[in-house]
């Protein structure tokens, strides 16, 4: 489906290493004609890593989007009365949220934005960056899995020999799982190789 007109809800997590790959995904649903509200953590909004400071990682997403930031439960809140969202994201989407999101715990801004569209009955896409993927949040990935209107963004290992439970999703395929959700499809193939070592 066509993004152009829609409302896309756009909740980052503290995933903080994959902010350079998340960033020009927003850009690109923008040129798409989207309308982009941003959502974010109180982690991202606060927390500075070598990976670059919170307050310039909100400036840049603001000046792509032109809206501004949603970062509080209270301002999510009205997203759901108000049906505004056509669909949501959540990219990155940490482990800590992925396990609060199959649980039904909403205690941040990105989740309460969730609870609103999923309450609507509109399409929610994740974008999965977690360390235990294939561990202790396996159960929780099967679980988003399985739930209705929830869509994944293609994913993989990303550090396989390194990392052996780490998952992360293919930031660049965030436009293109948001047009299928759109039409009720799970964009294919949905679990994928991240990155191709040599041995």
């Amino acid at each position: 489906m066509d993004l152009k007109g829609k409302t896309i809800g756009f909740g980052l997590t503290g995933s903080h290493c994959t902010y350079a790959d998340v960033i020009p995904e927003i850009q690109k649903l923008v040129d798409a004609g989207a309308r982009v509200i941003p959502i974010v953590t109180h982690t991202v909004k606060t927390t500075d890593t070598k990976f670059g400071k919170a307050e310039d990682w909100v400036a840049k997403i603001k000046a792509i989007t032109g809206e501004d930031i949603i970062d509080s439960i209270v301002k999510a809140e009205p997203l759901g009365p108000t049906k505004l969202l056509d669909i949501m994201v959540i990219a990155p989407m940490t482990g800590n949220t992925t396990a609060k999101l199959a649980n039904a715990l909403t205690d941040s801004p990105v989740l309460m934005a969730t609870k609103a569209t999923l309450r609507n009955l509109r399409p929610v896409v994740v974008a999965i960056s977690t360390n235990d993927g294939l561990g202790l949040n396996a159960a929780n990935i099967a679980k988003l899995i399985n739930t209705k209107n929830i869509y994944f963004v293609p994913f993989g290992q990303d550090n396989p020999f390194v990392k052996t439970n780490s998952l992360v999703a293919r930031m660049e395929l965030i436009k293109e799982t948001c047009e299928a959700a759109l039409d009720g499809k799970q964009l294919q193939p949905m679990i994928v190789e991240k990155y191709k070592y040599m041995n």
